[in-house]
């Protein structure tokens, strides 16, 4: 997914103001609401950010450019979580819930947020990829390791596949820099 993105400025908070209690929070939306469920956030006064991505989208007919969310059915909010504003984001028209245990919301660092920040307002082409932890079974897809299942492991920075036979309790290990790895 290349393209050019847009978002909301990020406000920093001010130290010592009463901001300092407000934190980042995902929101789950319904299916194509996420720009909806921005804007009512924005003029209900609640911080939100939409990161989205352009792309050409291709008819029979014609091109057009799109702005799709970078992260499709999210949305960010930030504010205090005891504040009456939680309860404003999940009575907006779209908001499923807030994103953690139970629906109650887990903060995001300010870092995470801010990285995705500098990332799309940089103009730099990205990929969107799959979320992969080390330690997560994986499959490859596509080339010469195409179908070939195995353990993410992770070494010096260096991803590999670890392949294992369980009755005899061996593995391999071969390097997955380069190749598409998709979680199974």
């Amino acid at each position: 997914m290349n393209g050019d993105a847009r978002m909301a400025v990020i406000d920093v908070p001010i130290e010592g103001s009463t901001v300092d209690q407000t934190r980042w929070y995902a929101v789950r939306t319904r299916s194509r609401h996420e720009k909806l469920v921005a804007r009512q956030l924005e003029s209900q006064g609640i911080q939100s950010f939409l990161p989205v991505i352009t792309k050409i989208s291709k008819w029979s007919d014609r091109r057009k450019e799109v702005e799709l969310p970078l992260f499709s059915g999210y949305t960010f909010v930030r504010l205090d979580h005891a504040s009456g504003d939680r309860v404003r984001v999940l009575q907006t028209q779209g908001v499923v819930n807030f994103v953690g245990v139970q629906g109650s919301g887990v903060p995001i660092p300010d870092q995470e947020i801010e990285n995705i920040n500098i990332l799309v307002a940089s103009k730099v082409t990205y990929q969107e990829r799959p979320y992969l932890q080390v330690g997560q079974r994986v499959r490859v897809c596509g080339g010469a390791l195409d179908g070939v299942e195995g353990i993410l492991a992770a070494e010096n920075s260096d991803r590999s596949l670890v392949i294992s036979v369980g009755l005899i309790q061996r593995s391999i290990s071969v390097r997955v820099a380069g190749y598409n790895v998709e979680a199974i």
